[in-house]
């Protein structure tokens, strides 16, 4: 068995930032009484406008009922939509119906764009620097993940 190593500060801050990020959209899933999962899919349907719900059932882990249950709440809520595929009339599109710029839906992206403008108000050379160098040992814990 492996020894645990004492947390580097550098984790120690990553882990305060995910907690907070965490913290953040608990509030704001309570704010819009809506789940994890809801929330989870609005970002994403936001973020692929038109996506498949068989994309969305990968993205999010689910059974084909649970993703199909999960947009029948959304539509009942007025949050999605769904189209016919013009291509392929068997298939759904969805897409996101609600402005998630604009409150109430704007709870779900607070933390990350208050996150993204005291970025932005840092110094640009260091934060490149710091993304440059998270990718870097993220992809070496990766790496060593697929080794062993």
């Amino acid at each position: 068995m492996s020894k645990s190593l004492t947390p580097s500060p550098l984790r120690r801050a990553l882990q305060k930032y995910v907690d907070a990020r965490h913290a953040a959209m608990i509030e704001a899933r309570r704010e819009l009484k809506i789940g994890e999962l809801d929330a989870r899919a609005l970002l994403f349907i936001a973020d692929n406008p038109g996506a498949r719900p068989t994309q969305l059932r990968q993205y999010l882990g689910i059974t084909s009922a649970g993703v199909t249950t999960l947009i029948d709440r959304l539509v009942e809520r007025e949050a999605v939509r769904r189209d016919v595929d013009p291509d392929d009339r068997r298939v759904n599109r969805i897409t996101v119906t609600v402005d998630l710029g604009e409150l109430p839906w704007s709870a779900l992206q607070r933390f990350d764009n208050d996150f993204d403008r005291a970025v932005a108000a840092g110094d640009r050379e260091h934060t490149a620097h710091f993304a440059r160098t998270l990718d870097d040992f993220t992809a070496a814990v990766a790496s060593m993940a697929r080794a062993s």
